[in-house]
This record gives structure tokens, sequence and C-alpha cells, in this order.
């Protein structure tokens, strides 16, 4: 398939409408020093426990118990930023290596997500919202179960399970403070048919492009003298083209894809298309047999079949999705000044670095 020049580009989406993933600092911070029992035998949406192999060696003891920051009165120690940092860095970077350019953005990053925890733990508090007990003992009930067998939760399970029940108590805190600040109530009907006629670059099917192609499929890695020879058969397919002979048909002879449909590749949306041959098919008339051209996976010679422009969809048609995003607009704005006046009314001190993170400070 022609896969590598007409693939979707798909764009990556944050599911999670809070700060982080439930449970994943918690768990982290508090089960450091405990082994991974078994990462198969947890459920694949439940995230891994990151264990760090020196986290209760003597010579980080005095760095684990230092203060990392005072947020509103709360300290927040070392040894909770280093898990932060380890885990973002092993989420987002590759082998867990971060490049020395990014070291202080991450951090930086870091911080601003423990000064937010704090404040919206804080602010759930004064509104005294409902947490989800059975989902905490459920939490707490799966953790005992996997770590059963270690010795080093036998050893540490009652100064352990206190700790990790408040954690999983802010991590539910923030979730129903999350849910009660989202719930905005449903825009109007005039609304809704505002923000659709104020966004209409949501609405507005993108150009589409129905295009055919004879390709002769090369090897990237094959010798220049393979290029070369399928440039000059192309040459030729493409004359013989010229002087008469059906595109449909030379393309079900030659092509090495879309043959069976004389090389019609359906309609294509702007954006799936490598940049290279898209400014190339934006200078194509429609019904015209361009030259051949090299691409990732061989030569190729192009008809473009049709070109539709760009068209705003009715309202009709489109007032449901139009509904769903007015809505989740609404409700990122409530959550996002929410964090805003919290944070920019909360005393923060940062101590200071008392550790210096690696590159590589979140590679096994």
């Amino acid at each position: 398939m022609f896969g590598p020049l007409f693939s979707f580009r798909r764009s990556q989406v944050n599911t999670f409408p809070g700060l982080y993933r439930p449970f994943q600092i918690a768990i982290l911070s508090l089960l450091a020093s405990l082994p991974l029992s078994s990462r198969a035998d947890s459920a694949p949406t439940e995230p891994a426990v990151n264990v760090a192999a020196g986290a209760g060696a003597a010579g980080h003891q005095a760095t684990h118990s230092a203060v990392f920051a005072v947020i509103n009165g709360r300290e927040i120690g070392m040894q909770e930023y280093e898990i932060a940092f380890t885990t973002l860095v092993r989420q987002r970077f590759y082998h867990g290596q971060i490049p020395e350019s990014e070291l202080a953005q991450v951090r930086e990053e870091i911080k601003k997500k423990l000064v937010q925890r704090v404040v919206l733990v804080e602010e759930a508090e004064r509104r005294q919202v409902a947490i989800d007990v059975a989902q905490i003992d459920e939490a707490m009930a799966g953790y005992d179960k996997r770590y059963a067998t270690a010795p080093q939760w036998q050893e540490n399970r009652e100064r352990v399970l206190p700790e990790l029940r408040k954690s999983l108590v802010e991590q539910s805190q923030v979730a129903a403070l999350d849910k009660l600040v989202k719930d905005v109530g449903s825009p109007t009907d005039a609304q809704v048919r505002a923000f659709y006629e104020q966004n209409p670059q949501l609405f507005t099917e993108p150009e589409k492009l129905r295009l055919a192609v004879i390709l002769l499929a090369i090897d990237p890695a094959s010798p220049p003298a393979a290029w070369q020879s399928a440039r000059d058969e192309a040459r030729a397919i493409y004359a013989r083209i010229k002087a008469g002979t059906a595109f449909e048909d030379a393309a079900r002879l030659h092509s090495s894809v879309y043959s069976d449909a004389g090389g019609d590749m359906g309609y294509l949306h702007r954006g799936m298309l490598p940049e290279v041959i898209q400014e190339r098919i934006d200078q194509f008339v429609v019904g015209q047999i361009n030259e051949p051209i090299d691409t990732l996976e061989g030569v190729a010679i192009f008809k473009l079949l049709e070109r539709l422009v760009p068209k705003k969809r009715d309202f009709a048609d489109v007032a449901g999705r139009a509904r769903e995003l007015l809505l989740r607009e609404r409700q990122d704005k409530a959550w996002k000044d929410l964090v805003d006046r919290l944070v920019a009314k909360a005393e923060v001190k940062f101590i200071g670095f008392k550790t210096t993170e690696q590159p590589n400070a979140g590679q096994d």
C-alpha cells in the first residue's frame, strides 16, 4: 500500500481532564522503595509503578527528607519532586533520556504541576466535595493484593497504607472538583448557533482531491541504477499515455498500487499527503497527466481527477457537534480559570534543588 506517502496524520489527545494520571504520582511517591512484582498482572489502563532502584539507599536519605517547596504552608519533599520528575521523563522521552536543552523546561513543568495539585486539593477541601470512597477502597485493596508477596511491602505496609489512602483521597478530591467545576450547564440553541458562525474553520470540510496514480515501486535502498531504470520506464509509459493510451489501462498494467481501480486512489483531504507531494499537486490541472516524479516509494505518474473546494457544512448537519464543542470549551475555560486563580493567590516558596537530575534520569 502507498503507506508512507498517503497516511493520516494523527493528533495526540490528552484524555485526562486533570493534571496527571489517576494515582500515578501518589503510588510512585509511596512505593518508590518497593519492587514491581509483576507488570503483566496489572490491568492495561492502570498506571505502571516505577521503582527507583536506589530510593532507599542511605546516600539518598538526607535528600529525600529535604524540603523542595512550601506551598500555602504545606511542605513538598524533595523525594516527591524527584519521583514526579522521573515519572514525567519516562512518559515523555524515549528510553527515559531527556535532552539537556529541555531539562529546565521539565523542571518548571513539574514545579507548576506540584503547585496546582496542592491548591486544587485545598479548594476541594474548602468546597467539601464528596469523594469516591468505594473507588479508593478498591484501589487500596488492589495494591495490597499486587504487592502481597513483596517482602518490603509486608515490612512497610502499616506505615505506607495511611499515606497511600491520603494520596488516593487527594486524587479523588481533585477528580470530584473537576466534575463540579465543569458542570456549567448546556448552552442554548442561540449560543450554539453563534458559536457555529464565529468558528467556521471547525465546521468546514477541507479541500478534497481525487487522484489517480501509476506507481513503479522501488525499494528506497535500491542502487541508483534501479531508480534510473524505473524513471526510464515511467517516462516511456508517460509518452504512451500522451500518445493516446488510456491512463486507467496503463495503471492496470503497470502500477504497483491501485491497479485494480485503474490507479484511482479516491478522495484525499489536504494534509494526508507529504508536503513535497502536495506542493506539486497544488499546481496540477484537473484531467491533466503529469510528468513522472520521484516519491518515497518509487516513481509515480499522477492524474488529478477532481478537486473539491473547502465547504462549510450546514448548521443542521453539525448542530450536535457544535453543541459538544461549545460545552467542552466552556468546561475547559472554567477549569483553567479556577486553576489560574488559585495559583495566582498561592504563597509559594521553592527552597531549591538539592539534587542534580541527569539527562537519563528516567532510564531503567
